[in-house]
């Protein structure tokens, strides 16, 4: 099968984050058993999801991991102009479908070179590694890192997750937390609003800090050019709160989400962030005892990448792809958590990230080409 056959069947699963993928999954793994590939199954502990790794080639340390997810973002909403889960070929050199750039584009090009593979008397292995959950927090890439780790008496040494790139080796990008604060204030007529505690009112204050944290970060000169935004970012999605006009509000909630350069953390700033809340708290319960702000985490930390120019990963990268030019991400991916399992870890897939998330999602089939020379330029290099 071609690439683009591939790339067919596989947008035609409607698999959404959070949704089982179990679909999917073993269609790639009845794909690689066809040609005499064990594929390793990571369930989830409720059984209805798993990611999958498997390596080609000999058990001996120094291989090369290539991974990515299997899940998409939902098509509600949207104005396509085709069917979504169908692969559409509208002679203008793209691939329109959803999925078809993030990112089973690579996924495609893995298995239409895995029989290339499989023939090859490759020195060092191959492996796929394909999780689920990652459009909804990278949730299930933890875990399949550390059965990787386990699984094999040898250890891989790189890992290169194929996100939409245009096939430019991607060495950073930035992490991510999410997180959900609730205030609880006293309810009460409006008319009495210095006698209460406002949820709403103190929200906003809780919200203001914030904003004004992320500027500091900037005013200190905690910035890193490789991305944009320059520096970590701090934002408010959402937020509910009040009943009426004229009651006060008893509660307001509101979502905010941290995505850190590199080179900080979302501990740092929520760690802080509680102390200006216990102050509040401190202040405000002589007005109402029972006022109470609780923040809690709702998206797992997902850390950044900072792969450094002089590692190995890097100019192998650079070879394969034929591409000198290096790039940083302002998006969440699961490269850092590779990472952290231990494996030098790149960014480097076919197709524009502009693409992913929209309607009418496309990938140029020239970025398919690319990667398959990718491909190819890989298992020259570890026969």
């Amino acid at each position: 099968m071609t690439a683009e056959e591939i790339l067919s069947k596989l947008v035609s699963f409607p698999v959404l984050g959070g949704e089982s993928n179990l679909s999917i999954i073993h269609w790639i793994k009845d794909y690689l058993e066809k040609h005499n590939v064990e594929g390793v199954l990571v369930p989830n502990e409720e059984g209805n999801k798993a990611s999958l790794h498997c390596r080609i080639g000999p058990a001996v340390s120094g291989g090369i991991i290539l991974s990515g997810h299997t899940d998409v973002v939902p098509v509600e909403g949207q104005d396509w102009n085709t069917e979504p889960f169908d692969l559409i070929d509208k002679s203008d050199g793209k691939l329109y479908a959803r999925g078809s750039c993030d990112m089973k584009g690579f996924a495609a090009c893995c298995l239409a070179a895995l029989p290339d593979m499989v023939k090859a008397d490759l020195k060092k292995p191959i492996y796929f590694a394909f999780s689920y959950d990652e459009e909804i927090g990278c949730l299930a890439a933890p875990e399949l890192v550390q059965a990787i780790n386990d699984y094999y008496d040898e250890k891989p040494q790189f890992a290169i997750i194929g996100e939409p790139s245009m096939m430019i080796p991607t060495v950073g990008q930035k992490g991510i937390c999410i997180f959900e604060t609730v205030v609880t204030g006293s309810e009460g007529h409006s008319s009495r609003i210095k006698q209460e505690v406002s949820a709403i009112h103190e929200a906003m204050r809780l919200v203001l800090w914030l904003e004004d944290k992320m500027n500091s970060l900037i005013g200190a000169g905690r910035i890193d050019d490789r991305f944009t935004p320059n520096h970590t970012s701090i934002h408010i999605g959402k937020i509910a709160g009040g009943i009426a006009p004229n009651v006060i509000a008893q509660e307001c909630k509101f979502n905010w989400d941290v995505r850190t350069i590199p080179s900080e953390t979302p501990q740092e700033i929520f760690e802080e962030f509680e102390v200006y809340c216990r102050s509040r708290e401190k202040e405000l319960r002589s007005v109402f005892p029972d006022f109470a702000i609780k923040t809690s985490n709702i998206h797992p930390a997902v850390p950044g990448l900072n792969t450094q120019a002089d590692q190995e990963i890097v100019s192998l990268t650079q070879q394969l792809a034929n591409e000198q030019k290096l790039d940083a991400v302002s998006y969440a991916a699961e490269a850092g958590q590779f990472a952290e399992g231990g494996f030098e870890a790149i960014i480097c897939g076919p197709g524009d990230i502009a693409q992913a998330h929209r309607a009418n999602e496309f990938v140029a089939k020239e970025q398919l080409d690319k990667c398959m020379n990718f491909m190819q330029n890989l298992i020259a290099h570890l026969r």
